[in-house]
C-alpha cells in the first residue's frame, strides 16, 4: 500500500496545502485511526475519523490537564507514593519540570549505546534505508528500520517508566527524528504540530548523541514558557480554508511565537549537553536550534515525541488526526 505520508516527507510542494490529500492517506491508514471512534464520541464529537480535525472543536478546562500542569502540582508530586522512590537528583529534575516545563537525565545513555546509534544511522543512510526530509536536516521515523534506534532508545524501558510518571498516563511512543547537524529551527512549541484534547499530553525526549556547543547549533528553550497560554491556528493569521492548510501558516505561527517571546521577556537558555544527556520537555514548552556557528560542525541527536493513552492526539497546523500504533 502506497503511504502518502511517506511521500511527502520529500515533497514540498503545493499538494501539501490540500486537506484532501491527508483525508486519502487517512483511508489508506484507517487501521491507526479506530480507536478515535470511541474517543470522539466520547467528546461529544460528531465527525468522522478521517476528516480534518482542529483545536476550534474542543473546549478544554484546567481540571483536563496532565496532574503536573494543575495548580496544586507541587503538593501532589509530593504526596505521590512513588515519589520518595527516586533519586534526590530525579526529585529536583520532576520539580524543575513543574516550574520550567523541561528536566534533564545527565548521562542516560552511555557511549557504547550512543555509538551504536551512530553507526546504525551512517549505515541506514549510506544504504538509503532512511533519508533527510523535505527539509534537508531531519531524518524521519528511523526506529522503524533500526532497531537500536527503537529498543535501546525510543522503547527504552526505564524512559517509558519515567515519561508515564511525569504525564500521568501510560505514553504511547509516537516518532522520533535523527539529526545529522542542528535544524537551526525557529522558536516553536510541539503542541502546534503534535497537539492533544485535552491539551499537554504530549512530551518529548531529545537526545544528545555528541556533545553540543555554542558553535554546532545546540537546542535552545525558554524556561517556564509551558505556562502560557496554548498558540492555536486561531490566534495568528493561519490562512487556512474548509479545503486547504494556508500556505504561510508555519511561517506566521512563527512569527507568533517570537512576538510573545518578546511581549513576556523570555530569557533563552541553552543546553550544552554532553554524549548521552537527555532533555524532557513539556508539550507547550517555546524551543528551537540555535544557528550553527562552525561551518560543517555536526550536532548528532535524537528526539521522540510520545502521546498519552485515552486522549484525542492530532495535528493542529495541518488539521489532521495523528496516525497511532497502539498495538506496537
Amino acid at each position: 500500500m502506497i503511504k502518502l505520508g511517506h511521500l511527502f516527507q520529500k515533497y514540498s510542494g503545493w499538494l501539501r496545502r490540500y486537506k484532501g490529500v491527508y483525508v486519502l492517506n487517512n483511508l489508506l491508514n484507517s487501521r491507526r485511526l479506530q480507536h478515535n471512534k470511541h474517543l470522539y464520541r466520547h467528546a461529544g464529537l460528531r465527525r468522522s475519523i478521517y476528516a480534518p480535525i482542529g483545536s476550534h472543536v474542543f473546549q478544554s478546562t484546567e481540571a483536563d490537564a496532565p496532574w503536573l500542569d494543575r495548580t496544586n502540582a507541587h503538593e501532589a508530586l509530593a504526596a505521590h507514593p512513588n515519589f520518595d522512590g527516586f533519586s534526590e537528583y530525579l526529585q529536583e529534575q520532576l520539580l524543575r519540570f513543574i516550574d520550567d516545563g523541561y528536566m534533564i537525565l545527565k548521562g542516560f545513555f552511555d557511549d557504547h549505546a550512543v555509538e551504536r546509534l551512530n553507526v546504525d544511522i551512517e549505515g541506514l543512510l549510506r544504504a538509503r534505508r532512511v533519508d533527510f526530509n523535505y527539509t534537508g536536516r531531519k531524518i524521519m521515523e528511523s526506529y522503524r528500520v533500526s532497531d537500536v534506534a527503537d529498543k535501546d532508545f525510543f522503547r527504552h524501558p526505564d524512559l517509558l517508566r519515567l515519561l508515564s510518571f511525569v504525564m500521568g498516563r501510560k505514553v504511547i511512543p509516537f516518532h522520533t527524528i535523527n539529526f545529522i547537524s542542528g535544524s537551526e529551527q525557529r522558536a516553536h512549541s510541539d503542541s502546534i504540530h503534535m497537539s492533544t484534547e485535552p491539551k499537554g499530553y504530549l512530551i518529548a525526549a531529545w537526545i544528545a548523541l555528541e556533545d553540543c556547543t555554542l558553535d554546532n547549533g545546540p537546542l535552545f528553550f525558554y524556561p517556564g514558557s509551558h505556562r502560557l497560554p496554548y498558540i492555536t491556528c486561531q490566534d495568528y493569521d493561519a490562512g487556512n480554508t474548509r479545503w486547504t492548510i494556508g500556505a504561510h501558516s508555519n511561517s506566521h505561527y512563527e512569527d507568533k511565537i517570537a512576538e510573545i517571546i518578546d511581549q513576556a521577556k523570555l530569557e533563552k537558555q541553552y543546553f550544552l549537553a554532553k554524549k548521552g544527556d537527555v532533555l524532557i520537555w513539556h508539550a507547550n514548552l517555546i524551543h528551537g536550534g540555535a544557528a550553527i556557528q562552525r561551518p560543517g560542525a555536526t550536532r548528532k541527536s535524537m528526539v521522540a515525541h510520545y502521546f498519552c493513552e485515552g486522549v484525542i492526539c492530532y495535528h493542529e497546523i495541518s488539521q489532521r488526526p495523528a496516525l497511532l500504533e497502539l498495538n506496537h
